[in-house]
């Protein structure tokens, strides 16, 4: 049985005659894509700019126009929780709020609460000292990393189609969720969330861990900021989809929640942060590993995007650098056995420090392909490729056809 290794740099290309990745020392991925078939990627469609989740979901052949509903699901499933198809799941942000009255009177003066990293006793306090049975509602609210959670709305009558309570910038009031449709459940779902505001915001205020970070002079985490709302979908797991199990290697909370949703295996590895500091060669070892027991392994790095966010070119390409020393073993693998895909969710230029429509190179290494003369990955190089151009969801049809899973469209 044919096994597929999909490695997916996230945000690695750039902008520019000149871009971290061409001008890296990267032997490694050169070696693949003097293997292999060469081309660009559009991981949605050109120009359209996709964030990691919905590039991520069209990598894997799930069309982002049809399946995603919003970030909160995945972080939800990728923090821990189990979600069903109909919870309303939000990305959350332990905030510093100043000012009288209630939450929603008082000003943010950091998103971000100094990037508390320690909150399990916020978590505690909240998941003790909030009920919401008067409303016929459960939720689940989990830690993610540093400052993040995630929180899952659970009953009958609620809707997705509400307002966030972040206003996505300091200097603003916290956002009373107000209903973004004329319905009875998006009213009531909007009321939910409030009272849970206000819950929240008592309990954080007074808590003994922010009395002491008061004390020290840093910043309370006394606000819960919602975004990213969504209802998690009905998705068809990945293997039933394709007949193949689905194995996850990631440092971020979001890709375990896409590897979560598809029904994947997420493999943890010992300092796999999603940052520079990631454990690579944990990583690459692990989804080696991963391959003698499932038959699909998403590799993911983090990295090379933040550092693109931050417009750090040199810490890209030495980041990349990075990546490319730990990648000599794939150059072992038996491509008789298995198909191994270089590429990335999106660019996310040094120059724009966001995501952009650029496409992105990508290589396919199989037994059979037609490789061609590409001897670079690069922006520069992958588009002299056979591969042409092609879109994020067309991946999963050309992978499954090179490994003998495509069934035959007519007689």
């Amino acid at each position: 049985m044919k096994k597929v290794l999909l490695i997916v740099v996230d945000g690695i290309s750039d902008r520019g005659t000149k871009t971290p990745l061409s001008s890296a020392k990267k032997p490694n991925m050169d070696k693949l894509a003097e293997m292999g078939i060469n081309g660009i990627m559009d991981p949605i469609a050109p120009g359209i700019r996709p964030g990691s989740d919905t590039g991520h979901l069209s990598l894997l052949g799930y069309d982002p126009y049809k399946y995603y509903t919003g970030r909160g699901p995945i972080e939800a499933a990728g923090a821990g929780i189990e979600v069903r198809p109909g919870d309303i799941a939000f990305r959350v942000n332990f905030g510093t709020v100043e000012g009288e009255g209630s939450v929603f009177d008082k000003v943010v003066v950091d998103r971000r609460a100094g990037r508390i990293s320690e909150t399990d006793e916020l978590v505690k306090a909240i998941n003790e000292g909030i009920d919401l049975s008067e409303y016929g509602v459960e939720f689940i609210f989990r830690r993610g990393s540093g400052h993040r959670g995630a929180l899952v709305l659970r009953g009958e009558g609620l809707s997705d189609k509400i307002s966030d309570t972040d206003p996505h910038r300091v200097g603003e009031k916290v956002k009373r969720c107000v209903p973004l449709e004329d319905s009875e459940e998006a009213r009531r779902t909007a009321e939910i969330v409030n009272y849970f505001m206000e819950r929240a915001h008592e309990i954080l205020d007074r808590h003994p861990l922010n009395e002491e970070r008061a004390k020290k002079g840093l910043p309370k985490a006394n606000v819960l900021l919602l975004r990213g709302v969504g209802k998690v979908p009905h998705v068809p797991s990945f293997e039933s989809r394709y007949g193949m199990r689905l194995a996850v290697v990631a440092g971020t909370t979001l890709i375990k929640g896409i590897g979560r949703i598809l029904g994947g295996d997420v493999i943890e590895v010992e300092g796999a942060t999603g940052n520079r500091y990631t454990n690579v060669k944990g990583k690459v070892e692990a989804a080696l590993k991963a391959l003698e027991t499932h038959d699909f392994v998403l590799l993911h790095f983090k990295a090379t995007d933040e550092l693109g966010h931050d417009g750090d070119f040199e810490g890209k390409r030495e980041f990349i650098e990075k990546l490319d020393s730990h990648f000599e073993p794939l150059l072992s693998l038996d491509f008789s056995k298995v198909c191994l895909i270089l590429t990335a969710d999106h660019s996310t230029p040094v120059t724009a420090k966001e995501h952009t429509g650029d496409p992105v190179p990508i290589v396919i290494v199989h037994e059979g392909v037609r490789v061609d003369e590409v001897e670079e990955f690069s922006e520069f190089e992958a588009y002299k490729g056979g591969l042409c151009r092609i879109r994020g969801l067309d991946l999963m049809n050309i992978v499954t056809d090179l490994i003998d899973r495509a069934e035959k469209f007519g007689a």
